[in-house]
């Protein structure tokens, strides 16, 4: 495929689990002392060239470390919707995200399909080299914490509270250059393409993203308590959904933590 130019006050929670776990009928996660790792796939249902990370992505997802300790989400773009296929899952936010990304990182061009690893292009995903990343990022003390609760779900939309801070090892002069992003994800979803470079095909996806807030700005003390109604495809069954959470810098990009919390089903 040719490029083309181009998160709730909290308190003491560090010590928790990143598990989700049932209470009533929500479910709730939080970080612990070391950082999640935040894996973005850029792809789009209209690129030739995407099927291959969307397999990657999903078996990503099979993993043991994930939800613990890896949290993987795939923002489908729409700049390739004129070339024959409109992808459904797509949306015009997703596309500026990347571009935006891009900006900051002083990039010239955005592509699909890819990979972000914390914040910064990782062109190794199909050759290996994961693993040793994730562990590097894994090993950091975490420099922010999240707490995510699911407080209730429909057909369509995901209801839920987020409070995320700052630690005290992020410089004290810089908390309003840090935000908080929040997204529904849903798995299991299928197309059969009619038209376009993937006709023909049928396409599974995982970790899709839907209903996605944010920037939401820490604010002058790094802290934020917010609900949020996500949006979510109707029929998604609830075991394949939930709700991804990350900071992030909005001068260099970098994630400082992610979390991710599927919908607890007991």
């Amino acid at each position: 495929m040719k490029r083309v130019q181009a998160l709730l006050v909290v308190c003491a929670l560090v010590g928790l689990s990143g598990a989700a776990r049932a209470q009533g009928s929500a479910c709730s996660a939080a970080t612990a002392e070391r950082t999640n790792v935040l894996v973005e796939l850029f792809t789009s249902e209209g690129c030739s060239s995407c099927p291959p990370a969307d397999r990657w992505l999903s078996a990503l997802g099979t993993g043991p470390a994930v939800p613990a300790r890896v949290v993987p989400i795939a923002w489908h773009v729409d700049y390739w919707d004129y070339i024959g296929w409109k992808d459904r899952f797509a949306q015009a936010g997703f596309s500026a995200r990347q571009r935006d990304l891009a900006q900051i990182r002083r990039e010239p061009v955005v592509y699909t399909p890819q990979v972000l690893v914390q914040g910064e292009d990782f062109r190794r995903w199909s050759g290996g080299g994961l693993d040793d990343a994730v562990a590097r990022v894994n090993a950091r003390p975490a420099r922010a914490e999240i707490a995510l609760s699911i407080l209730g779900r429909s057909d369509t939309a995901i209801d839920v509270e987020v409070r995320a801070a700052l630690l005290s090892t992020v410089p004290q002069s810089g908390p309003t250059s840090y935000t908080l992003h929040l997204a529904a994800y849903a798995n299991q979803l299928t197309t059969q393409v009619a038209a376009g470079e993937n006709e023909g095909r049928s396409l599974v996806h995982d970790h899709v993203a839907f209903g996605s807030t944010g920037p939401i700005p820490l604010g002058p003390k790094g802290a934020v308590t917010q609900r949020h109604r996500l949006a979510l495809p109707r029929a998604v069954a609830p075991g394949a959904s939930g709700v991804v959470a990350f900071v992030q810098s909005t001068r260099t990009a970098e994630v400082l933590q992610a979390l991710m919390l599927p919908a607890c089903t007991g």
